[in-house]
């Protein structure tokens, strides 16, 4: 007996084995830890995310040195890996006291994102996970304007 399948098996056959694919080989991250900017090896070095591991967290740090010396020169230190949704919020929230970018203080700021090498740049546009208030603002303005062009 011989089977043979149509178009439409062969189509959906293909889709669901790019799904299941894509399920099984996990999110990818770039991953450096520390570096002293977003070049290099932050942008080079890209891992295969744990399972449970479902966002790519980037922090950036304004600071001396990881040991103080008397007029040492401040800079940027940033780090980037997988994370999940608790180790974000942990992350985002701890350091919201201290995500101030006051140029004469030391300060830290985190963020995530979901989907592959998401993180490849740092924004740091605040926390990401809160709609910005200048939107509740906006919002109603587009709407009534909308309304006013169609009607």
């Amino acid at each position: 007996m011989c089977v043979s399948w149509d178009l439409q098996q062969w189509l959906s056959f293909g889709i669901t084995l790019s799904i299941v694919i894509e399920f099984v080989s996990g999110l990818e991250c770039y991953v450096c830890n520390d570096q002293d900017g977003n070049a290099a090896k932050c942008l080079k070095t890209i891992k295969t995310c744990e399972y449970e591991e479902d966002h790519c967290m980037s922090t950036i740090r304004w600071s001396t040195e990881p040991y103080w010396s008397q007029g040492a020169e401040k800079q940027y230190y940033v780090s980037k890996r997988c994370a999940t949704e608790d180790e974000c919020f942990r992350e985002i929230n701890g350091n919201m006291p201290l995500c101030h970018y006051i140029w004469y203080e030391d300060w830290k700021c985190a963020e995530c994102c979901q989907g592959d090498r998401c993180n490849y740049y740092v924004t740091l546009a605040g926390n990401v996970n809160l709609p910005h208030s200048s939107i509740f603002l906006i919002s109603p303005m587009i709407s009534y304007l909308t309304f006013k062009l169609i009607y």
